[in-house]
Order: structure tokens, then C-alpha cells, then sequence
């Protein structure tokens, strides 16, 4: 059995049918399980008058319990596989739906299309699914690095760093990575509610996304038009970003393009004064969106090569 191949048949699943409405309404998503756990965990361990060594002790046991929920029927499931090639087939379907290639594809052309034809509210309410800042006063340029930024970032986490860990560890892999950064996304802020309690899991993302942001920032830069000159960008600029991890591929990607990224905005009615990434760089414009989503598809579609040589490789 390969998990290389294993991957790049997930990969190959979810660009074609991505994750069909059907299902969804049926049996929800892999990801919504997770949060329904992650939430009925926070509202029934995360409480106020708990001191706050208490809080963050009891946000590390939350992290610990949702990782062994997804990645312990993962490991028996995967046991149970053949160790041929219909086992390989077998793990890259179960894996497909923690692959979102497709997906985020999706959301990010549902900002261009209508910022495109100039339909700014319409691009903001698009923007404003992908992203956590308020989008109701973004101009043209502001709503683009919004929806540019999310897709640098999310090809790290939404498809890079799952595929990564599955190579590594198969499903178990791509399973837990998949619980940890949903962990991340839902208690890892920095709120007075979450502070505490989301420690664990915040920095548990942080360690699992490390080698994944970098290898991103590397397959944008090497389907970009000035590999070096891109690489070196991300290097550089990477540092600036509030993320430890984030500003990598937002870096190479803003490199590639040729634009400015991050740079101030409003979170929760308050300015966050962020540092440009290639703040030389010019203003993005709606066309700029598809651009970057057509570096995407190379990055994912080199992401897939790798894999398939690494399965080829390992198979002889």
C-alpha cells in the first residue's frame, strides 16, 4: 500500500466531484463532525471561573481527546486495508474528504466573478466566507488581498499540510492534521475566552503546519515566473506576518504576483496594524484574483506530481 498514491487518488477525487451537496445534506462533512465535538467540548469544559492554569490544562486534555477521536478509528480502519493497490484505492477514498482542492477554488472565483464585473457588495458578502475580518468597508484592492491572502493560505492548510501528514503517516496522518487545525480555526484565537483554553491547540497548529507553510511558499515559487526571486521574497518577508507560518505562503504568493498583502485591517471593530508583505508592491485588482488562483492549480497540480513520483520511486 502507498500513501503517496494513496494521496494523489484523494487529490484526484476531490478536483473532480469536490464534496457532492448530496452527501452533505445526508452525513454533513468529516470537518462539521469534528466541530460539533470541538464545540460541545468548549461549552461544557471552557468555563469562566475556572483559573486560567486550569483552563489551559483542560484546552490540552480537549486537544488530546478530538485527536484520538479522529485518528484512532483512522489507525484501526487502516489496519484493516489490503496492502496491495486496492488498499491504496480504499485509503484515497476515505482521505478525500480532507482534501479541499476544489472547494477552495470555488470560494475564492465567487469573490473575482462578481468583483470582475464591478459588483462590489456582492464581492464583499463572497469575501466575507473565507475570512474573518470585516469586510463591509473593503474597497476593490482590499476585498482581492482578502481573497488572494486566503487562498496562500488555506492551499497551506487546506491541502498542502493534509497531504503532507498523509504521505507521512497515512490516514491517521491526514486525519489528525485535519483535527488540529479545525481546533485551531474554532478555540485557537485570541480571545478572553479562548486565550487559555485554545493554547494548546493554537500551538499544536503552529507545530504542524511549520514544514507544510514553507513547502507551499517553495511550490508557489517554483511555478512562478522568477523562482528566486519569489523564494527570497517569502524569506524575507515571512517574518512580518503575525502567523508563524501563514506569511509564507501569503509571501510567495504576493511575490509571484507582483502585489502588496496584509497591511492593515479591521477585526472585530478594531484596526490590527499588520506589516505589508512585498510592500513595494503594487494594488491588487480583481484580475489579480485569477492569477493567483491559476498559480493554485499548478501548485496543487505539482503537489500531485511529487507524490506520484514518490509513489513510483517507493514502488520500485
Amino acid at each position: 500500500m502507498s500513501w503517496a498514491a494513496a494521496m494523489v487518488i484523494a487529490m484526484a477525487i476531490e478536483a473532480v466531484l469536490g464534496w457532492p451537496a448530496g452527501i452533505f445534506r445526508r452525513v454533513g462533512h468529516p470537518v462539521t463532525w469534528l466541530g460539533r465535538l470541538i464545540r460541545s467540548i468548549d461549552d461544557k469544559f471552557n468555563v469562566d471561573v475556572d483559573s486560567l492554569p486550569v483552563r489551559r490544562f483542560k484546552g490540552s486534555m480537549a486537544l488530546l481527546a478530538v485527536v484520538a477521536a479522529a485518528a484512532l478509528p483512522s489507525i484501526a480502519v487502516q489496519s484493516l486495508l489490503p496492502p496491495n493497490f486496492t488498499g491504496t484505492l480504499l485509503l484515497g477514498v476515505l482521505a478525500w474528504p480532507l482534501v479541499a482542492s476544489r472547494s477552495l477554488y470555488d470560494h475564492v472565483a465567487a469573490v473575482a466573478a462578481p468583483l470582475g464585473h464591478g459588483d462590489l457588495a456582492a464581492a464583499r458578502s463572497a469575501v466575507a466566507m473565507i475570512v474573518g475580518r470585516d469586510t463591509s468597508k473593503l474597497d476593490e484592492a482590499g476585498v482581492a488581498r482578502a481573497a488572494i491572502e486566503s487562498l496562500a493560505e488555506n492551499t497551506s492548510d487546506g491541502i498542502v499540510a493534509p497531504i503532507f501528514w498523509g504521505v507521512l503517516l497515512g490516514l491517521p496522518g491526514i486525519a489528525g492534521y485535519k483535527a488540529i487545525n479545525t481546533l485551531d480555526s474554532m478555540i485557537g484565537h485570541r480571545t478572553s475566552r479562548h486565550e487559555a483554553f485554545g493554547w494548546a491547540s493554537a500551538r499544536a497548529d503552529d507545530v504542524a503546519n511549520f514544514v507544510p507553510a514553507r513547502f507551499t511558499a517553495l511550490l508557489l515559487a517554483l511555478i512562478s515566473c522568477k523562482p528566486m526571486a519569489t523564494m527570497g521574497l517569502a524569506v524575507r518577508d515571512a517574518k512580518h506576518h503575525r502567523s508563524p507560518n501563514a506569511g509564507w505562503p501569503e509571501a510567495a504568493m504576493a511575490g509571484a504576483l507582483g502585489i502588496r498583502l496584509s497591511g492593515p485591517r479591521i477585526y472585530h471593530d478594531r484596526i490590527s496594524e499588520e506589516p505589508w508583505l512585498n510592500e513595494g508592491g503594487r494594488e491588487a485588482v480583481a484580475e489579480d484574483i485569477w492569477s493567483a488562483l491559476h498559480r493554485y492549480f499548478l501548485a496543487v497540480l505539482l503537489l500531485s506530481a511529487i507524490c506520484a513520483l514518490m509513489a513510483l520511486v517507493a514502488g520500485t
